[in-house]
């Protein structure tokens, strides 16, 4: 019986493994196309039309599939949307001028914060080989996005930092204060607060113009624009790609112990890299590749310890 349990476990992960690895090669295939949205039209009106797309398939799905939408809850949702909402809103607006992978090495520093949010907000005790993962995960991250000999800590530095600070902050909200709520529930809070967000960018930009550089460099200025096929297509294909990406993501999580699927999660940071080559023709430097080799490390300690 006990042969039979490890069996049955083992192949639980395995699946997981799949699902996450189809995840991540999702997720960084969309993302490397945000450069081309961003060339088009502005980063609220991305948010607002990729939100009423991916809405508009789950309520689609939600009658077939029995998905329950409605929150049990509305204020812890509500607060958690917003958190996570800003993370994305940041990382979005990143993917306009810096490398997917870079940005989202930035981002996956999320464990990282949320083991001192963790500590100094709830009082949770840290040992040292935790303290040791966020020295290692700081290093990693002064390695991908510091800035190099001779030039000043800027956006590119701070920022993809500011948004796995968030996305810590809203995974810690997930646990703490929707426990009861289904992973669709808080999908669809997601996308309906991204969807507002856009529609609030839109309007302020309307009243109140500004001026708006060329192409990829005015994504976050930029209001509304007439709609191109290029920009629909591929916000479709984003919002498509975030709701299965996200789904698989979810079903991992689902079947396997949390602590091997999260380190599993970290392949989306080579797959995002390998994407950018494939398509792009980018290649990281050896200084990025090393530091998010140390962001892979802190977030496998933090994960090791915590099971």
């Amino acid at each position: 019986m006990a042969n039979v349990a490890t069996n049955r476990a083992g192949d639980r992960t395995l699946v997981a493994a799949v699902a996450i690895l189809s995840y991540a090669t999702i997720i960084g295939f969309t993302d490397n196309y945000v450069r081309v949205i961003a060339a088009d039209a502005g980063l609220w009106q991305f948010h607002a039309t990729r939100s009423v797309m991916a809405l508009a398939i789950l309520a689609a799905l939600a009658l077939p599939l029995g998905l329950r939408l409605k929150p049990h809850r509305w204020r812890p949702v509500i607060a958690r949307s917003l958190i996570h909402g800003c993370a994305m809103l940041i990382y979005f607006g990143c993917l306009a001028f810096l490398p997917v992978a870079e940005v989202a090495a930035g981002l996956f520093t999320a464990p990282i914060f949320v083991l001192l949010i963790s500590r100094f907000a709830f009082g949770h005790p840290v040992g040292p080989f935790r303290i040791a993962a966020v020295a290692i995960g700081f290093l990693g991250v002064i390695f991908v996005l510091g800035p190099a000999a001779g030039e000043r800590v800027g956006a590119a530095t701070v920022l993809p930092v500011a948004a796995g600070a968030l996305y810590a902050l809203g995974n810690i909200a997930t646990r703490e204060w929707c426990a009861g709520e289904s992973a669709e529930t808080l999908l669809a809070g997601f996308f309906a607060i991204l969807g507002l967000f856009g529609l609030i960018g839109m309007a302020l930009l309307a009243l109140w113009p500004v001026a708006v550089p060329a192409g990829a460099e005015g994504f976050v200025l930029r209001g509304w624009a007439p709609f191109t096929g290029p920009f629909l297509f591929w916000t479709f294909v984003q919002a498509a790609g975030s709701l299965l990406g996200v789904g698989l993501m979810i079903h991992a999580y689902q079947i396997a112990d949390a602590g091997r699927v999260a380190i599993f999660e970290y392949v989306i940071l080579p797959a995002s890299a390998l994407w950018s080559y494939l398509i792009w023709g980018e290649i990281i430097s050896l200084r990025a590749g090393l530091g998010m080799a140390l962001i892979f490390l802190a977030g496998l300690i933090i994960v090791l310890r915590r099971r």
